[in-house]
């Protein structure tokens, strides 16, 4: 499994060339990015130059975010189209095979409806993402505070997620599988080893307080074996299935970490060795 890192929890670290130059170097091996920063990279210096240089730095691009305004207005949906369609062509560029998206588990709208407008948002941007060979990741979110923090309860276990995704019903959509979400609803390795690694897109980890469950806050994450997520089974489970794809760190904070980037990349690295290690990954 590739050991990833997104921009949450690292600090400032610059453009994305300086973000695949600090990941390298702290033993990482790829980076999720978003599709117009790619895009001016490439516009800047070249196609071949970019895939020279992720090259030389042995780094993935390992997912882009999803761009399109999904959960607004349909107007807003029909315009970021295009967007999506280029982010697809400069990520399939660079080998980059993944595009995701979260899913909130409340919702303002009614529920039924924003259901029946979301699955064919979604779809529609898989078939955009699918021509480019890029896969679709759908991520569950968790945690209890945010099941009421809109009027309408929606989606957020493994489950329901799944389901949904057999609805939505195009072969390039799959799980975006974070360990604080599969902390927060409770689940346990038995859950994972009940899944196919075709069904998983893409992998986040972080940790999680040692608090009550129903009182983790999603923008409290701690460092990869710094809380009591059990990550070693985690991430066992993930082997087992033959998971080979990104594992990417998403460190989410109530207020930014007073480090510095080098301190924090350093903590990351730290972190996924005694995680790694205690898995029997490395």
């Amino acid at each position: 499994m590739l050991k990833g890192l997104t921009r949450a929890g690292i600090g400032q670290v610059g453009s994305i060339e300086q973000l695949v130059i600090a990941a390298a170097a702290h033993g990482f091996e790829a980076v999720d990015a978003g599709g117009q920063e790619l895009e001016e990279w490439i516009a800047a210096k070249g196609i071949e130059a970019v895939r020279l240089f992720l090259q030389e730095k042995s780094i993935q691009i390992g997912s882009i975010g999803l761009s399109v305004q999904w959960r607004n207005t349909e107007e807003e949906f029909l315009s970021g189209l295009s967007r999506l369609a280029k982010d697809a062509e400069v990520a399939a560029a660079v080998g980059c095979t993944a595009c995701c998206t979260y899913i909130l588990p409340s919702t303002d709208q009614n529920a039924a409806y924003f259901t029946m407008l979301a699955t064919r948002r979604l779809r529609t941007c898989a078939q955009i993402l699918a021509p480019y060979g890029i896969r679709l990741g759908l991520e569950f979110v968790g945690p209890h505070h945010l099941r009421t923090q809109w009027k309408n309860p929606f989606i957020w276990g493994l489950q329901e997620t799944l389901d949904w995704i057999d609805a939505i019903n195009e072969r390039n959509v799959g799980l975006l599988f974070d360990s604080y979400h599969w902390h927060t609803n409770g689940l346990g390795v038995k859950d994972i080893l009940r899944l196919n690694t075709t069904q998983i897109v893409q992998v986040h980890i972080n940790d999680a307080p040692n608090v009550p469950v129903s009182e983790v806050l999603d923008n409290d994450r701690l460092f990869p074996g710094e809380g009591i997520i059990d990550l070693s089974g985690f991430l066992m489970s993930l082997k087992k299935i033959g998971y080979t794809g990104v594992v990417s760190q998403e460190i989410l904070t109530p207020r930014p970490l007073e480090q510095s980037s080098v301190q924090l990349l350093q903590r990351s690295q730290d972190a996924f060795r005694k995680v790694y290690s205690s898995a029997g990954l490395e």
